[in-house]
This record gives C-alpha cells, sequence and structure tokens, in this order.
C-alpha cells in the first residue's frame, strides 16, 4: 500500500503502520496501537542507528496513562476473581451462588477494562497531515469509527464482555432443566468468548500489521498474544461446560474449570503487562 506522504503497512482494509520520510532526511513512523496507548510516534534522524519517541500533548498523555490504568488493573482483578471462581468450583468450596457471585463480580471489572480500552481508542490522538505529528481530540464517551482497527478491536471486546454479563447474570438461576442452562448460560458463554478470540485476532493484526508473527522483543506483542490464549482456553472451558440434554451434566467438568482458571490468570497477566504499556 502507499501513501501520499509515505509507505502504509495493515491488514486488510486497515492501516496499522505508516513511514513517512521528513523534509530534513530520517524518517517518523506512526503505528496503530503505539499511538492510541502510549500517544507517541518513533522518529529516526538522518544516518542515526536508533530512533526516539515524539509525543502528544501533556493533556492527551494523562488521559491515555489514567485510561491504562483503569485497564489493565481492571483485567489484573477481573481474571484474579475468575481464576478464584474456577479453582472454588473445581475444589467444591463453595456453592452455586457464592459461584456465581464471584465470576459476576469479575464480570463487572472485565467490562470496566473493555469500556476503558475502547475510550482509549476512542480518545487517541490521531495521525495530523503532517508527517511527524499527532493531533488531539476532544474527549468523547463514545464514537464510530469501523475502519480503525484498534477502535474495532476493543470494541468487541467490549461486546463480548457485556455478552459474557448476560450469562454470568443467568448463573443465578435455580432449577433450570438442561435446555435452559444451554439457552439462557452456555450460549451466551460461546458467543463472549467467540467474540474475545475476534477482538484477539484484530489485535495481533494490528501489532503484526497484517501478518501473524513472533515478536518477543515487544511488550505489546507479549499482551495481545497472552490474552489470545485466555481466549483461547475460555472457548475450550465453555465448549467443555455444555450440558448433555439427556444426562443434564457438563460434557467435562473438570476441563471447563482448569480452562477457565488458565484463561483468567492468562488476561490478569496481561493486565499486569499492560500497566508498563503506558504513555
Amino acid at each position: 500500500m502507499e501513501h501520499s506522504d509515505g509507505r502504509a503497512e495493515g491488514a486488510g482494509p486497515f492501516t496499522t503502520r505508516v513511514t513517512s520520510r521528513l523534509a530534513g532526511g530520517g524518517s517518523v513512523v506512526w503505528e496503530s496501537r503505539r499511538a492510541r496507548k502510549r500517544g507517541a510516534l518513533k522518529v529516526r534522524a538522518a544516518g542515526a542507528a536508533h530512533g526516539t519517541s515524539r509525543s502528544a500533548d501533556a493533556g492527551t498523555l494523562a488521559r491515555l496513562g489514567r485510561l491504562n490504568l483503569i485497564a489493565s488493573g481492571a483485567f489484573t482483578l477481573g481474571g484474579a476473581l475468575f481464576a478464584l471462581g474456577a479453582a472454588l468450583g473445581q475444589l467444591g468450596a463453595s456453592g452455586p451462588t457464592a459461584s456465581a457471585s464471584i465470576y459476576f463480580t469479575g464480570g463487572l471489572f472485565f467490562t470496566t477494562g473493555g469500556y476503558a480500552s475502547l475510550l482509549q481508542a476512542i480518545n487517541a490522538p490521531r495521525r495530523g497531515g503532517e508527517p511527524g505529528s499527532l493531533v488531539a481530540v476532544g474527549w468523547r464517551w463514545w464514537s464510530y469509527e469501523p475502519m480503525r482497527i484498534g477502535w474495532l478491536s476493543t470494541f468487541v471486546l467490549f461486546t463480548g464482555t457485556l455478552v459474557f454479563g448476560v450469562n454470568l447474570l443467568d448463573s443465578f438461576l435455580q432449577g433450570l432443566t438442561a435446555q435452559q442452562v444451554n439457552r439462557l448460560i452456555w450460549t451466551p458463554d460461546l458467543v463472549g468468548c467467540l467474540l474475545f478470540l475476534v477482538s484477539g485476532h484484530l489485535a495481533i493484526a494490528e501489532v503484526c500489521h497484517g501478518r501473524p508473527r513472533l515478536s518477543p522483543r515487544g511488550l505489546d506483542w507479549w499482551i495481545v498474544a497472552v490474552n489470545q490464549l485466555g481466549s483461547v482456553l475460555f472457548l475450550i472451558a465453555a465448549l467443555a461446560a455444555f450440558t448433555r440434554p439427556d444426562t443434564g451434566s457438563q460434557v467435562n467438568v473438570d476441563v471447563a474449570n482448569w480452562g477457565t482458571f488458565a484463561g483468567a490468570l492468562c488476561f490478569s497477566v496481561g493486565g499486569v503487562l499492560q500497566s508498563f504499556e503506558r504513555p
């Protein structure tokens, strides 16, 4: 892909990185995730071996930093609570209501983290008309920008947390038949897991600029990779939690609990890593 101001890279219709030449020599690199998470560009002077960062204004950086703190903390706590709920369920150390309460509280933290991530994408600085510039935007609680991969990834993630909320609320219901359990609890759980997977795929495409690759030196790559592993484990747990209509029992309770436990820990670790991805 070619832009008038430089070379662009991306995935499908999304642009995730643009490299532009500066008038006095050197280059500047805009990356979608770096701009919305750190509020910065990479600038390399002519002949320089290493680049430097060029940041947005102080107000924008402070705003992005606060949102990052909320999102990372919420995912860390939400993942820890989900892991606790799964562990207690596997050990038989809590009743259905207590487990549902722990999961629901964790779900509230997940939803908070999802919305904070979406707000970060909405209020991130935009690439300016001049190479090497970032333009601040006014504060907004909502926007509709499906052609920005960062917005789409976080929107799908936030939607997934809301669908999980339906599953977690319905978990308080007692005396359900196997068909009702699958319709009211299992189906929203499965849909939420699939939305998390889609969000993670978009996040990986954003970090890798289209083609999935290993990039162990990048903090952003570790964050999206660990979170995507958590999404895969959540999906495995959801499939194992399907209730057989003929027996009224889950396909595999152990896989459902341990899959949830391991997936939740992944999101908790991802939240800790995200706390370092700040402006």
